[in-house]
């Protein structure tokens, strides 16, 4: 592995106002002196955006402390070749984290084109800049990484899931996108020597989370006294893994990039590696919904006399959905000494707190 000093890098991340693209940054902007940031996102409408308007304040109040470091926001899409291009001549980024993409499994039952668009198109489009910063021989991209998803491994029913698995039948648009990133990114680590690892992530929550998630779109039904619907009559289990954790682990893999090396053939061996960023430690989805009300109430959210017995509803699993993920992060804690271990109910708790102050600010602890 090649060990990379993150100190006065430039660095590209795509999405940098999406969940774990802002709090990326922040953590960059906070412990690298001086860093060089670039991030260029679309700020479509998948959801309200004006959770995306406040990662971005605060990524822009976190640069403001660092006048050593540098931060440019781009309002744009990767998919646009003649922007990433530009980006790419211009700023000569060094690392790119590739974050930007249309992300939830249902929605891509819904709308496909977005996900090609984004997903296909757009990282085709950073590995061919990643290809070309090489030109004229340059020193070139040292190390991309990419957002993979825990949705590559389908209905796989060996658990925990070890990215040594064969992950060859995804049952959702979505994890069919994330698996043929991974396979480009391979072929263009072995036609072209680029060093590139992806990461698969495994259900991320946290405050300013997508609302598009299970926890952030209970908590809205529950505020308006809408039922919850808990698919798979409850029994789902899912690995879910706190921001903060997300976050640490991708600083980290940022800063270790594959080796190049050559085969005996004389030919590259691929610098190209995968890993699970994920709990390792599933919660049935009824706990969990029991955990998250808990700290609704605790929070001021929900009143304490709330009763969650009649705003739930049992049902069937939804199309594109798993029973189950179940990360092993084995791999991670390897390579990186790390395994995310915040627990479930102090991640919620700062969610709930979050929440409450971001809809209700007027609203007395």
């Amino acid at each position: 592995m090649n060990h990379i000093d993150l100190t006065d890098k430039r660095i590209l991340v795509t999405g940098g106002i999406g969940f774990i693209g802002a709090n990326l940054i922040i953590e960059l902007l906070k412990t690298v002196h001086p860093v060089h940031i670039l991030t260029i996102d679309s700020r479509t409408d998948y959801y309200d955006v004006r959770i995306k308007d406040y990662r971005l304040e605060e990524i822009e109040k976190e640069a403001e402390k660092h006048p050593e470091s540098s931060f440019e926001f781009v309002l744009g899409d990767i998919s646009d070749t003649d922007l990433i291009k530009r980006i790419f001549r211009e700023f000569k980024p060094q690392i790119v984290v590739n974050l930007a993409a249309q992300a939830g499994v249902r929605y891509s039952i819904e709308n496909p084109d977005s996900y090609i668009k984004s997903n296909i198109i757009g990282f085709y489009n950073i590995l061919e800049a990643c290809r070309h910063s090489y030109d004229d021989d340059q020193a070139g991209v040292e190390h991309l990484v990419y957002a993979s998803s825990s949705s590559v491994y389908g209905s796989n029913k060996k658990v925990p899931y070890s990215t040594d698995d064969m992950v060859d039948n995804p049952v959702s648009l979505y994890a069919a996108t994330k698996k043929s990133d991974e396979l480009m990114a391979h072929a263009y680590s072995k036609l072209y020597n680029i060093p590139s690892t992806g990461l698969r992530f495994f259900t991320v929550y946290g405050p300013a989370g997508r609302p598009d998630m299970a926890y952030f779109g209970f908590t809205d039904k529950l505020v308006k006294g809408e039922k919850i619907q808990i698919f798979n009559f409850g029994n789902c289990m899912r690995d879910f893994t706190y921001i903060d954790d997300i976050v640490k682990g991708t600083k980290l893999v940022m800063q270790g990039a594959p080796e190049k090396k050559n085969g005996d053939d004389g030919l590259p061996i691929p610098p190209f590696a995968v890993y699970n960023i994920g709990n390792n430690h599933p919660e049935n989805l009824l706990e969990f919904v029991d955990i998250l009300q808990q700290e609704l109430i605790h929070s001021g959210v929900l009143p304490e006399n709330y009763d969650f017995e009649s705003h739930k509803e049992l049902v069937p699993m939804q199309p594109g959905d798993v029973p189950v993920t179940f990360a092993d992060s084995t791999p991670l804690e390897r390579d990186f000494g790390f395994t995310p271990n915040t627990c479930l109910q102090d991640g919620l708790r700062i969610f709930a707190e979050w929440y409450r102050s971001f809809y209700y600010p007027q609203k007395p602890n």
